[in-house]
C-alpha cells in the first residue's frame, strides 16, 4: 500500500472514532424529550378537545412540558386566522392561560418559560 494510501486509512480511521466518541458525548449529554419524568393525569386528547373549545378553531401542535406553574400542556391552535397558545392544566384538564401568538404564528421565536 502506498504512503497516500495509508494516511488515507488513518484519516478515516481517526474521523470514524472521533466521530463515534463525540456522538457517545453527545447521547449522555441530551435530555430525552420523549419521556416525561412526571405522568400526566389526564390525556393528551383530552387537553386538546379542551383548548380547541376555548379558543373555537383547531390543534396544530400540542407538548407536555414542565413551567413555573408546573406540568401543563401546550396546545397551539388555529381560530380563523389567529392562532392562540392555549395552556391546560396537565391534572384537572381546566384550560389555565389563552394568548394570541401574533408574532410569528409559531413557537420558533417565543420566550422560554
Amino acid at each position: 500500500m502506498s504512503r497516500f494510501g495509508k494516511m488515507s486509512l488513518l484519516a478515516v480511521g481517526l474521523v470514524s472514532v472521533i466521530g463515534a466518541g463525540g456522538f457517545a458525548y453527545a447521547a449522555t449529554q441530551m435530555e430525552n424529550d420523549g419521556i416525561p419524568s412526571t405522568p400526566a393525569k389526564i390525556p393528551l386528547i383530552q387537553a386538546v378537545s379542551a383548548a380547541e373549545l376555548h379558543a373555537n378553531g383547531k390543534a396544530v401542535r400540542a407538548e407536555y412540558e414542565k413551567t413555573k406553574q408546573g406540568w401543563v400542556y401546550d396546545v397551539e391552535v388555529v381560530s380563523g386566522l389567529k392562532v392562540f397558545d392555549v395552556r391546560v392544566d396537565a391534572d384537572k384538564g381546566t384550560v389555565i392561560a389563552s394568548t394570541e401568538d401574533k408574532a410569528d404564528r409559531d413557537d420558533d421565536h417565543d420566550k422560554k418559560d
